[in-house]
């Protein structure tokens, strides 16, 4: 090897070394850069049941994998075997190879919240075990999914006919997978709409698949979007909330959760993330959201919340329901909006129980006895100076505490109002906030701080001016890498500060946020909260830390802006008396988790165009040299994002035209692949300029990362490939002929049929990952003979020739050597081939994977898959596979058609980039525009 390609091999060993230490971190941040667990787990209190329900025969015959259970526990499991049942019922759904077990943790607390309840109100907790099947990455199952749940509904409905009220509705709660089903049970043609008016979804991709490893998903995601926009007015008596998991749930990132609401703001609509619940505060991964205690507590409360005393069963008003789950999952205060509000209430006329508070700010702290105390603030002072009026309390009883003076006598209040309907709840405290312009009917405020229970407790109040309190700071660049720092420091009056984070609005942005405090004196103060604000939707976090401290917050989004609202708020709940300073910094780890969140499927397709170039480089090589280069020095050329990206950028401008569209239209071409959806309700860019606010060093960063798993990816198949051949060489003698392995042309027709029946009759997936078996066999043989003939060659020294030819006596393996050395050069020159394909090849068999696990796990229910991903293209795949099993260097450089498939790989990548980011299981199909041509120069 010469100076100039061992100074090639280092630097591009470098490059990739350098990309792949960028994508460890990436992933490091991605898959640990989080929260430790905070879930409490839920357990029974008795040994759990499952009791199979019985179907209709037509059913149980269409269906035989799936099945209905009913939970149960102790006794009501034996009250409940001859499936009299008098609750109301409700039906879990398991998602992407979830068990029906998993119902366990919200049916065994809501056995034990019954057991609490007056009159006997209870639910009927209901299971589907869907067979564990991977829909998340199969969707030949999702129809059928829907279908059968259509029929457990009218199966569970039927157990209710001997009750004078029979329930009209099922309650569905689906995790993952199982809540897009459930939604999906809308567009069935014969389905009644009045069967289901209120589902939960727990970490359930509402927006896009998470990955489109088949058409049979997105066409699925495409109906569930259109018949739910057409029945819109239809489904406005259908509540649904959608709960996300947070950044512990790298699997579905948080902002696909987000419901697609149409119209836009839909009433009956809520989409949130796990950490703003009340009570909840906790992110959780893709399993334990289903046992979470804190999230199940929340779930359970608003189930029984929405009970009908009279009928039993849930309520049927759509506004009602709205209001419990407000409630529930959103603020939390004293009480609900249904709630009878009293016109006046009448406090204690006792004068030792009240004290007028004159100063701006009160710092109360409860006896360890019982007292009832009352706090009296005067409004009319405090109008012109003060907007606000700010209170919290360590008593997290949800109880009345805040109220307005309506009749005064003397220093204490006979009538007031309760104001207290606009707490909020935080961790450590509550909270309310009034405005003084909304209490021009009450002359002043009062504040209760009794201590009923004996739990002592502190309350801490003060006049605020907004404005003065609210504060602002511009954000680092994303691409300052952590060199720039933006602080801004919080004078010391206050309890509750805004900051504005200026220009933080995008999923790529991620920043480190150090928040310090230092106070003068040492003394009992309530614990700092630390909230983070997203405007546009319900993902705040909350950040609970003590008084002095050094916290760190996590700066990142699960959502984008989607319009010119305002910014990221950092909400500030301070002790009294302290300083507080706030320093933001871009972290570049963070950065590239985040990119790999919500970019990651696209680094599949740059990894193949990056095996896709180098090929076509190894075929120039050919075409040039009559020898192919090296696979990693293939793969450093591989690496064209020059190319690659600009020509892909300027695609994107040109069809943004409306001409081009048009163009598009006639020629039946696809619409262009964008960015993922980032924006919450489910709005995807439909034109070039949205995908341009991303910087545009994005795509070149993806390519990056692709190019480094196929470096790597190729170096380690070559380290594989060396072990198995040492393996096979136990079972085959050794050979010299750089043939091995071959197959004759009546063994390839043979073969190729035998493969094409198999696909046909049980799964295409199956023949492609066996004719790449095949091939991977000529790959071994090929390792095994290059590795005997360097042997012999290293036990036999070479002689010297005096025999010097002349040049036009040169062929294209130069000077004649000897008869080993020109088998071990064509073996080393077949083998370098075979490996470049080998790698090239390994990506239809990884997309085509899914449908072969899913084939197998139900191979005792059927023996074919229906319906099939692979059936388009797995014929070609096989025949292509069979053709280039034979390919070797000498044919390919005889070949008349070798010129015109070498120019293929660069048009094709571009394409492959343009239209197949979002739907993967395209890769195939234009993998084959460049390996047909390529198997065609083993015949031309």
């Amino acid at each position: 090897m010469s100076f100039k390609s061992t100074t090639m091999n280092w630097r591009t060993v470098l490059f990739y070394g350098c990309a792949v230490s960028l994508l460890a971190v990436g992933l490091k941040e991605l898959l640990t850069g989080f929260e430790d667990n905070r879930c409490s787990m839920t357990y029974m209190f008795e040994y759990p049941q499952y009791l199979r329900v019985p179907l209709p025969r037509r059913v149980a015959r269409l269906y035989p994998a799936y099945g209905l259970y009913l939970y149960g526990e102790g006794r009501y499991a034996q009250e409940t075997r001859e499936l009299k049942l008098f609750g109301a019922p409700l039906l879990f759904l398991p998602g992407n190879a979830g068990s029906y077990k998993q119902a366990r943790s919200l049916g065994s607390v809501a056995l034990r919240k019954a057991e609490r309840m007056e009159g006997g109100l209870h639910f009927n907790v209901f299971t589907v075990d869907f067979n564990e099947e991977l829909v998340a990455l199969y969707g030949g199952s999702l129809l059928r999914q829907t279908h059968f749940l259509h029929e457990s509904i009218k199966a569970i409905l039927k157990l209710y006919k001997h009750l004078k009220t029979p329930p009209k509705s099922v309650v569905l709660v689906g995790h993952s997978m199982g809540g897009v089903v459930a939604r999906a049970l809308f567009t069935l043609p014969h389905f009644n709409t009045n069967l289901v008016n209120l589902i939960i979804t727990h970490a359930s991709p509402h927006v896009a698949p998470v990955l489109a490893m088949d058409p049979y998903l997105l066409d699925f995601y495409s109906s569930l979007r259109q018949k739910w926009e057409k029945q819109a007015k239809k489904l406005k008596n259908v509540t649904v909330l959608s709960v996300g998991g947070g950044y512990r749930d790298y699997q579905v990132r948080s902002g696909l959760t987000s419901l697609p609401s149409s119209p836009p703001g839909d009433p009956n609509k809520l989409s949130l993330v796990v950490t703003a619940i009340p009570r909840t505060w906790v992110s959780t991964d893709h399993l334990s959201i289903v046992w979470c205690k804190e999230l199940v507590l929340a779930t359970v409360r608003a189930f029984f919340d929405l009970m009908d005393p009279e009928t039993r069963q849930l309520t049927e008003n759509p506004e009602k329901r709205m209001a419990v789950l407000n409630h529930h999952f959103i603020r939390h205060p004293v009480r609900m909006m249904d709630d009878i509000e009293e016109s006046s209430i009448t406090l204690p006329d006792d004068p030792e129980a009240w004290s007028e508070v004159n100063s701006l700010r009160l710092a109360y702290t409860t006896p360890k006895e019982v007292e009832v105390r009352y706090f009296l603030f005067a409004l009319s002072s405090r109008r012109k100076a003060y907007s606000h009026f700010y209170c919290r309390s360590s008593n997290l009883d949800m109880t009345s505490w805040v109220y307005g003076c309506t009749h005064r006598n003397g220093s204490s209040c006979l009538h007031a109002v309760d104001l207290s309907k606009g707490t909020e709840l935080l961790p450590p405290y509550k909270v309310l906030t009034l405005s003084l312009s909304d209490l021009s009917s009450v002359t002043h405020l009062v504040v209760s701080a009794s201590n009923l229970n004996v739990k002592r407790f502190m309350v801490e109040c003060e006049w605020q001016r907004q404005q003065s309190l609210t504060l602002s700071v511009p954000v680092p660049h994303v691409l300052s890498l952590g060199w720039t720092v933006s602080d801004i420091t919080i004078p010391l009056t206050g309890l509750l500060h805004t900051i504005e984070l200026q220009h933080f609005h995008q999923v790529y942005q991620a920043f480190k946020i150090s928040v310090g405090s230092q106070c003068k004196a040492q003394k009992d103060r309530l614990p700092s909260v630390y909230r983070m604000n997203v405007p546009w939707f319900l993902e705040d976090s909350f950040t609970t830390a003590s008084v002095p401290s050094v916290t760190e917050i996590s700066g990142m989004l699960h959502t984008s802006r989607p319009d010119n609202t305002s910014s990221v708020r950092l909400q500030l709940h301070t002790a009294p008396n302290c300083q507080y300073k706030v320093s933001v910094r871009t972290s570049l780890p963070r950065v590239l988790g985040q990119i790999l969140r919500f970019f990651g499927p696209m680094v599949p397709v740059y990894t193949t165009v990056t095996l896709l170039l180098a090929c076509g480089s190894q075929l120039y090589s050919i075409l040039v040299s009559c020898r192919p280069a090296a696979i990693h020095l293939m793969l450093g050329k591989g690496f064209q994002p020059h190319k690659v990206n600009l020509s892909v950028y300027i695609l994107h401008i040109i069809f943004s035209c409306n001409w081009a569209k048009d163009v598009c239209s006639l020629l039946y071409l696809p619409p262009m692949d964008v960015a993922p959806p980032t924006i919450p309700n489910g709005t995807v860019h439909e034109n070039v300029t949205a995908s341009l606010e991303w910087p545009h060093l994005l795509h070149p960063l993806l390519y990056i990362f692709g190019a480094a798993v196929a470096f790597w990816g190729s170096a380690l198949l070559q380290v594989i490939t060396r072990l198995m051949s040492l393996i096979l060489a136990v079972l085959h003698r050794p050979s010299v002929s750089s043939d091995c392995g071959t197959l004759q042309l009546r063994t390839q027709v043979l073969v190729t049929l035998s493969l094409t029946v198999v696909g046909g009759t049980s799964c295409g997936a199956l023949s492609i990952i066996a004719a790449f078996l095949l091939h991977l066999y000529r790959v071994l043989r090929l390792q095994m003979t290059e590795r005997y003939l360097s042997h012999i060659l290293n036990l036999a020294p070479r002689k010297q020739k005096g025999v010097e030819n002349s040049s036009q006596d040169k062929e294209c393996y130069g000077s004649p050597p000897l008869l080993s050395e020109l088998a071990l050069q064509e073996a080393t020159d077949d083998l370098q081939l075979h490996l470049t394909l080998s790698a090239l090849l390994t990506v239809p068999v990884i997309l085509s994977a899914p449908s072969l696990l899913h084939w197998i796990r139900n191979l005792r229910y059927s023996t074919q898959l229906d319906p099939d991903p692979c059936w388009p293209h797995y014929i070609p795949v096989i025949i292509v596979y069979m053709l280039l099993i034979n390919a070797n260097t000498s044919k390919l450089s005889n070949s008349k058609v070798l010129h015109l498939t070498s120019c293929l790989p660069l048009p094709v990548s571009i394409a492959m980039v343009t239209f197949s980011p979002l739907h993967l299981y395209r890769v195939t199909y234009f993998l084959l525009g460049v390996l047909i041509p390529l198997a065609l120069c083993c015949l031309l």
